[in-house]
């Protein structure tokens, strides 16, 4: 296996714009100075907003970038069962709950407990015979993983989580993890089968990563991502943040924000080269 290998894994929920194209080029310009390898992953597990065509386009505009990568493309899609593997696994050992509360419920209990709505949620199982009651209902339920149970779990590796942090410059620190920061997270729900931080990590594994290059917009998920590669015994790749793509606003650019696409900027005659010149990279 090479000492590096990394991945660009848009989610095919429009087409990508010039803050896609920054970290493309931060991903293959890595990879290219540590003479490595890219592998190109679709992250479609909202069935709501990925689209087929979305996903069409991704490899069109990556191919015009000049991109290459090694391997096929992974589609989350293809995989849930794979991804639904990890959370019943977690479940087995007792490191994942069913919740049945929905958000609104959590923020009364959050309110409650003197916390705000966004505050970290932890909780725990329902007894056997509620829990029996509920599911023979047909009521939805969120699957979390149980912080307390992970910190059990681990012992005293939980205190020494971390994870290295290495600038876009080589710059390497090592950071100390906050898993607790993020409450018990999310690991399926009854409209979306698996969560992102469980296909990410999964994939993140059984495709050799080695060195995780992302937005900053992203950063704190490396905090979740670390505690879950200790539980499923997974490696933990070297991460790497780079800074976003403002706009004139001084707000990142996103599809939300309806930034303009690379396809339109391709039929206003930019070249990738100014693609590129435009992203700062």
């Amino acid at each position: 296996m090479p000492d590096f290998v990394t991945r660009f894994a848009p989610s095919p929920t429009g087409r990508l714009h010039l803050g896609h194209a920054a970290s493309a080029f931060h991903v293959w310009q890595a990879a290219e100075r540590a003479g490595g390898t890219v592998l190109l992953r679709i992250e479609d597990i909202d069935q709501t907003r990925c689209k087929p065509e979305f996903t069409k386009a991704i490899l069109e505009d990556l191919a015009w970038l000049g991109f290459s990568w090694d391997g096929p493309v992974r589609i989350q899609s293809e995989h849930f069962a794979d991804y639904e593997a990890v959370t019943h696994d977690l479940a087995r050992r007792g490191l994942a709950y069913r919740c049945f509360l929905t958000r609104r419920e959590i923020g009364e209990l959050q309110a409650k407990r003197g916390l705000p709505p966004s505050a970290p949620y932890t909780g725990a199982p329902l007894p056997a015979e509620e829990e029996a009651r509920r599911l023979e209902q047909g009521e939805p339920f969120a699957w979390r993983l149980s912080l307390e149970a992970a910190r059990a779990d681990l012992g005293e590796r939980y205190d020494q989580l971390a994870f290295d942090l290495t600038t876009p410059d080589g710059h390497h620190e090592i950071i100390k993890a906050d898993p607790a920061s993020h409450g018990d997270i999310v690991l399926s729900r009854k409209d979306t089968p698996t969560a992102y931080h469980v296909a990410c990590t999964h994939d993140d594994a059984l495709q050799g990563i080695t060195h995780v290059i992302r937005g900053r917009d992203l950063e704190d998920a490396a905090h979740i991502h670390v505690l879950l590669q200790a539980l499923m015994g997974w490696p933990q790749p070297i991460y790497t943040h780079h800074d976003l793509v403002l706009g004139p606003d001084g707000k990142r650019l996103a599809k939300r924000f309806q930034s303009k696409s690379l396809a339109s900027l391709r039929a206003d005659g930019l070249t990738p080269q100014d693609v590129r010149r435009l992203a700062g990279v």
